[in-house]
């Protein structure tokens, strides 16, 4: 081997050497708005090339503009609702992105307004002061998505728009912008000033009735004859309506008018049970409340719709005295295998040996009453097991509390709306989900009329309101 075949392998080796083969090239960001459409090509997967983004942000720009009236603006915004139409969902991606990184506040408008905020701070110009910033924090958006909403079936195009985009918001925090001016637009569009109660019932119109049966969410609707039962005459059911959306309900709920306080679904799904004596109903329950927009998360109907209807429910039956709920423990079985075991620590010497006796084990752990929690249903009604996970359930919805509110978001929202914790009802929904959430279990939240202010003040305290039987239960 002469000198220069000699060099030759010995360079490629070290080239072989330091060339890294164990971890591939990392692929590189994705491009902003910006560069794509300063670009002449389309890189990797981006959707639209860079002709027709800037086609794309033209017809937006356009929507925008300050100078064209609201109806004119309306007009030019169907035809970008008519493109979102036909584009693909990668497409349709891009305008969200245009939307984020294109129409946000002027920064050096921001940054001036602030600066003569802060100086005039406590001055005779300070409100003048503050009204140039909250101007100049006021996006091009805005005005975009409010033109969007002129059309006909344009707020179903905003609401359907933000259901699409609400699963990507974890993976792509740019258009976190998009989601949360959605939000604020939708809190003021769908203020209860603007939202119409109704009832429903048999003789509603069949297209309604079917929605009621697409967006039930706690107890599905099996058939037909099943909604009918839900719509006799000792039931009502409520949704609130908006007049973008006439034919949706955003939120509904079925009441069971009775004359006791119910502690299990079973009879109220029962399609023979007999109808309930309206003349002798004391109690109105709430045995299922179901919000129909994704697109509109974060907009809260629930309180107002409570209220209206215990209004409603009073005119329409002055001798109802008690209004509560028959609710779900969505989130018990999961809490409970991650942190039962700290529950079983907390149980009396006495109570520990009898449970212990009852699983087989001197020194039962959490994996043993998981297993024996699966025959929930087969438990006598003095079984340790039974009084253990009654105990587990009463410390999840009244004690485990996160930043000072309930893990589970169906007690956060009763008892912010000032119930309280009334009762555990065992065995309550036996279906397969009734036992894949809670082993079965429900619970009773009480509206006590009278009460309703305190237990809030207790709440924003991180305290929840619960009945002595209830309270009896926490362990010690």
């Amino acid at each position: 081997m002469n000198r220069a075949t000699t060099w030759i392998a010995r360079s490629v080796s070290r080239l072989r050497a330091e060339t890294p083969t164990d971890s591939p090239a990392a692929p590189p960001a994705p491009r902003s708005t910006h560069e794509r459409l300063q670009a002449t090509l389309r890189r990797g997967d981006e959707a639209l090339s860079p002709r027709a983004l800037r086609r794309l942000l033209t017809d937006v720009q356009a929507v925008a503009d300050a100078q064209v009236s609201e109806l004119e603006g309306g007009r030019l915004a169907q035809g970008v609702m008519d493109w979102y139409a036909s584009a693909k969902e990668a497409e349709q991606r891009d305008l969200w992105l245009l939307l984020c990184e294109q129409f946000s506040p002027d920064a050096t408008q921001v940054k001036a307004a602030r600066q003569q905020y802060e100086a005039a701070l406590g001055t005779p110009d300070e409100g003048r002061a503050e009204m140039a910033l909250r101007l100049a924090l006021l996006s091009p958006r805005t005005r975009v998505l409010q033109r969007f909403a002129v059309p006909t079936g344009g707020m179903r195009f905003l609401v359907d728009l933000r259901a699409q985009l609400l699963p990507q918001l974890k993976t792509d925090k740019r258009l976190h912008a998009l989601d949360a001016e959605l939000e604020q637009l939708f809190s003021t569009w769908f203020d209860v000033a603007f939202l119409e109660l109704r009832r429903l019932s048999w003789d509603s119109p069949a297209s309604l009735l079917e929605k009621l049966i697409q967006y039930e969410a706690v107890h599905d609707i099996r058939s037909w004859a099943d909604l009918k039962n839900r719509l006799d005459s000792d039931r009502r059911c409520y949704g609130f309506f908006h007049p973008s959306l006439p034919n949706e309900p955003l939120i509904f709920v079925e009441v069971a008018l009775l004359d006791h306080l119910c502690a299990s679904i079973t009879p109220l799904l029962d399609e023979s049970a007999a109808a309930a004596n309206l003349d002798k109903a004391t109690t109105a329950i709430f045995y299922s409340i179901s919000n129909t927009q994704t697109g509109l998360r974060g907009v809260s109907f629930g309180n107002s719709l409570i209220k209206h209807v215990v209004e409603t429910l009073q005119t329409e039956f002055p001798r109802l005295r008690h209004f509560a709920t028959l609710s779900p423990i969505p989130g018990f079985r999961a809490w409970l295998g991650r942190h039962g075991q700290k529950v079983l620590d907390r149980l009396s010497d006495k109570q520990r040996a009898e449970l212990g006796r009852a699983l087989g084990f001197e020194s039962p752990q959490l994996a043993h009453l998981l297993t024996a929690a699966d025959q929930a249903l087969q438990l006598e009604a003095k079984s340790p097991v039974r009084q253990v996970l009654l105990q587990c359930a009463a410390s999840y919805l009244g004690q485990e509390l996160k930043e000072g509110k309930p893990l589970d978001a169906v007690a956060r929202f009763h008892l912010g709306n000032g119930a309280r914790v009334e009762r555990l009802n065992w065995a309550a929904d036996p279906s397969s989900k009734g036992m894949k959430q809670s082993y079965g279990l429900m619970v009773n939240y009480l509206y006590d009329l009278k009460r309703l202010d305190k237990h809030r003040s207790l709440f924003a305290q991180g305290v929840v309101a619960a009945s002595k039987e209830v309270a009896a239960l926490y362990p010690d």
